[in-house]
């Protein structure tokens, strides 16, 4: 067991406890959770939207507590005074686990789109070049071949030392993870140090959350101060003003700059899948990657210049963006021996809807590109209007319902996003209810015609106030579909 003072490594702090106390005390545990507080516990105290663990500092003492992390002085006499306990956290529990991290390499991703196709393409290059490798991400965890349920694109402190020692005693030499703005924002990725990071793009989005554009990239910019090799997209605006502020050093990519590090030439894309080559400086690679349209070039890119970072020759990269299969909810092509296409993708911001909608245009052929998507409830309101008017501009038909209305009304909702639609004479379908809208695109598809199903991607369930059912789209797709054939 660890004495205080070994936990306390790395933090900056001030507290009326004798040196010689901190280092006799023995710590059991550490947690920002009073309920879970024991005999030897080091207690966080976080102040969150709804709850303030100050208020139960004092609770926590009395419960065994051996001290309490605070941001404000409480006057107590175990207290250890901190700038951030949220930073505090993240690198006590980073002393708690002795650091697995720092015998891995990480490898983060962050921007508004591709993060989770990036970090899986990353994955299947490592991996194909034969190492070992771990994931933390949107969809889920995994260890190898090993597959673990993930609840927050970015985990916890705690539960995020606890997977990177998994990792690190299961052998992996590298762990890929998605580091979303919340994250970063709320220090979660504190002491952690990354052998590469990587900016997809930015775009509208958490703006519930972060309260402005500004806000939301100095969240993403975080991961650069973290890392030793910055990648970064040149071809977003935002990436290239990161690039000019990171100076020579900053590994870019692009699919229309020469100036980048590496560039993407002769793009070729089918609905199953694009080709290209991989062009840097007196390097050259066709590449394949089995995901349509510029943007998965671009995510199959940003993995390449990850890779390259790395040490990888462009010959393995390429062998290793061939070798994914493809991301669940990402573009997918679902299986329905039907004579129209039907696509799932996780496409739930403005941005994100007008590239796939883009991207999957010219896949119609004589047929129509239909697109049934919805808005989340208790998040950025101002982004559904927005989402209507995309869909409508370039789709022959809309279908608007339900995505994930958590404790918002459903109608208020649609009314939102209601006058996006009316910008244009785009024919359009309100079905609230999710399953009903399904199935009604199904019943109503012809012959070449591209069905979108935006919005849910990987998800197997539905928020419905304060319930959560099961609703796995892909699954749903095929069990209609054999019933229409059996009716």
């Amino acid at each position: 067991m660890m004495t205080l003072k070994d936990y306390l490594a790395g933090i900056s702090y001030k507290s009326p406890i004798p040196s010689e106390e901190l280092e006799r005390l023995r710590v059991s545990s550490v947690t920002n959770d009073s309920r879970q507080v024991r005999e030897g516990s080091v207690f966080v105290c976080i102040r969150g939207g709804r709850f303030d663990g100050h208020d139960k500092a004092k609770e926590a003492l009395a419960a065994g507590a051996a001290a309490v992390v605070v941001e404000r002085d409480l006057g107590l006499d175990r207290q250890l005074l901190v700038e951030n306990s949220r930073a505090a956290y993240a690198l006590l529990c980073r002393n708690h686990f002795g650091d697995p991290a720092a015998r891995m390499k990480l490898v983060g991703i962050t921007g508004t789109s591709g993060k989770t196709t990036v970090a899986f393409l990353v994955k299947s290059i490592l991996q194909t070049a034969g190492k070992k490798v771990g994931l933390m991400g949107t969809i889920h965890n995994e260890i190898g071949e090993m597959e673990f349920p993930a609840k927050h694109t970015t985990p916890d402190p705690y539960q995020l030392h606890t997977m990177l020692e998994r990792m690190q005693e299961a052998g992996c030499e590298f762990v890929v993870m998605e580091a979303s703005s919340h994250a970063l924002d709320q220090r979660r990725l504190e002491g952690c140090r990354f052998a590469a990071a990587a900016f997809t793009n930015l775009s509208q989005d958490h703006l519930d959350y972060h309260g402005t554009m500004e806000n939301y990239f100095a969240a993403k910019k975080k991961l650069f101060s973290m890392t030793d090799a910055a990648v970064v997209n040149l071809d977003d605006p935002k990436g290239e003003e990161l690039a000019k502020e990171l100076g020579p050093d900053a590994i870019t990519f692009s699919l229309d700059r020469d100036d980048a590090t590496l560039t993407a030439r002769n793009i070729v894309s089918t609905v199953r899948g694009s080709s290209f080559l991989i062009v840097g400086r007196q390097l050259i690679q066709r590449a394949r990657v089995g995901m349509p349209g510029r943007f998965s070039v671009s995510n199959a890119m940003a993995a390449a210049a990850v890779c390259h970072a790395l040490g990888l020759s462009l010959e393995e990269i390429a062998q290793g963006l061939d070798a994914c299969p493809g991301v669940p909810g990402r573009a997918e092509v679902i299986p329905t021996d039907t004579d129209y296409t039907v696509i799932r993708d996780f496409a739930h911001a403005p941005e994100e809807l007008e590239q796939i909608l883009r991207t999957l245009a010219p896949y119609k052929g004589e047929g129509r590109l239909i697109t049934l998507f919805g808005c989340a409830g208790d998040r950025d309101r101002t982004k559904r209007a927005a989402m209507g008017e995309i869909v409508a501009r370039l789709s022959d038909l809309a279908i608007l319902t339900s995505d994930n209305p958590r404790t918002e009304d459903e109608g208020q909702i649609i009314d939102d996003t209601r006058p996006g639609l009316l910008e244009h004479k785009t024919p359009y379908r309100i079905i609230p209810d999710r399953y009903e809208a399904v199935k009604w695109a199904l019943e109503n598809a012809r012959k070449d015609d591209v069905l979108l199903l935006a919005g849910k991607g990987h998800e197997d369930y539905q928020v419905l106030r304060e319930e959560t059912v099961y609703f796995d789209e892909k699954v749903l797709v095929c069990q209609l579909l054999e019933e229409m054939k059996e009716g």
